[in-house]
């Protein structure tokens, strides 16, 4: 089975690398093949530009990759951080060049492109792990929490993705390093649920 796990942050030892780590640690330990893609590290390039945006559209090589893995994938992890209730910028690029028409979801026949598109990713799970430095209380009293309802609602939900499980980890800033070892022992539990030892 292939698991599609995509990183964006910058800092190479940042929290979320050594979350997307004991993702790769733990997906591999239990026998699934793991399609690993920190973006900052191939420098990837955000930015939708106009020749791509028709469904038919010839693709760069890279992007076609992306398309073909996420596609394909039996599950999905996303790692990332919480900047201004959003995702780094790469990340939000990401979304716009690889989740696309023909390959995460699709409109029905007559439907011009304002209806509601059906799902074609076959992933049976997607998981999103956020770091922050807002407390949890705050961020659904005051934000309303919009990385749920983007990840959920917005992305995966309408891709055909029917099972969603996210964390988000914090506050980062103060955390110990004893408390940073107890959220990626928490890591390495969740996924193992939805990803338990196969062969």
């Amino acid at each position: 089975m292939n698991v599609s796990l995509i990183l964006a942050h910058p800092e190479k030892k940042s929290f979320n690398h050594a979350i997307a780590m004991t993702v790769v640690e733990r997906l591999r330990c239990n026998g699934y093949r793991v399609k690993f893609h920190d973006l900052y590290a191939e420098k990837f390039d955000p930015i939708l530009y106009e020749k791509e945006i028709p469904e038919f559209a010839k693709l760069p090589r890279v992007i076609k990759q992306y398309c073909r893995e996420i596609r394909d994938a039996d599950g999905i992890i996303i790692v990332h951080p919480n900047w201004w209730g959003q995702p780094p910028a790469i990340l939000k690029g990401w979304i716009d060049r690889v989740i696309r028409a023909g390959v995460a979801y699709k409109f029905l026949d007559g439907d011009s492109g304002e209806g509601v598109p059906v799902g074609l990713l076959k992933a049976r799970i997607a998981i999103v792990f956020n770091t922050s430095n807002t407390k949890r209380q705050r961020e659904i009293k005051v934000f309303g929490d919009p990385l749920e309802t983007l990840w959920k609602n917005c992305i995966f939900g309408l891709c055909g993705v029917r099972r969603f499980y996210r964390a988000t980890f914090g506050v980062m800033v103060t955390s110990s390093p004893a408390q940073r070892g107890k959220w990626l022992r928490n890591v390495d539990r969740v996924v193992s649920k939805h990803f338990p030892r196969v062969g």
